[in-house]
């Protein structure tokens, strides 16, 4: 395992860590507002967040697994593709529930500090998905007029070049 791979497994693991936290306070956050505030539902914003916490957890299966156990189904453009919407879907996220909480009225006890934290942990996840997508997006340019999701190796006389 080189540098590089050593690299994006530590950003999928710190992408792996800020989405199971996320979903933790995104979840209290709903919990509250379906529970103990005088709505009748959470707001969308933090509906929105919830979801995206859980299709970080789905994306990095495939996004982790795939091109270690299955090369094959590691598509260069489908790792960008997949890399690119999540990237998207928390900037959107963090962003809508920051102006949310700013255009509270009213934001008091601990829940504010949950919805601070999401907004905060968002933002992390959003720093990290879009250096993961510039490094693959990086990759996609590097491989280009290859269908593969690894650059091909070739030997010979006993020398491996990339």
């Amino acid at each position: 395992m080189d540098v590089t791979d050593l690299l994006a497994l530590g950003l999928r693991a710190a992408q792996f860590v800020f989405a199971i936290i996320s979903l933790g306070l995104n979840g209290h956050a709903v919990h509250w507002y379906n529970t103990s505030s005088l709505s009748s539902s959470s707001p969308p914003r933090i509906n929105f967040l919830l979801f995206t916490s859980i299709w970080t957890l789905l994306s990095l299966l495939y996004l982790t697994l795939t091109p270690r156990f299955l090369p094959s189904a590691a598509h260069k453009y489908a790792i960008l593709a997949l890399d690119a919407v999540t990237m998207i879907f928390w900037f959107a996220g963090w962003v809508a529930l920051a102006v949310f909480k700013e255009n509270l009225t009213l934001c008091w006890g601990a829940i504010c500090h949950v919805v601070t934290a999401a907004i905060v942990f968002g933002a992390f996840e959003w720093i990290l998905f879009l250096v993961t997508t510039v490094l693959a997006a990086l990759h996609v340019w590097r491989t280009k007029g290859t269908g593969s999701a690894a650059p091909e190796k070739h030997t010979t006389a006993g020398v491996t070049t990339v």
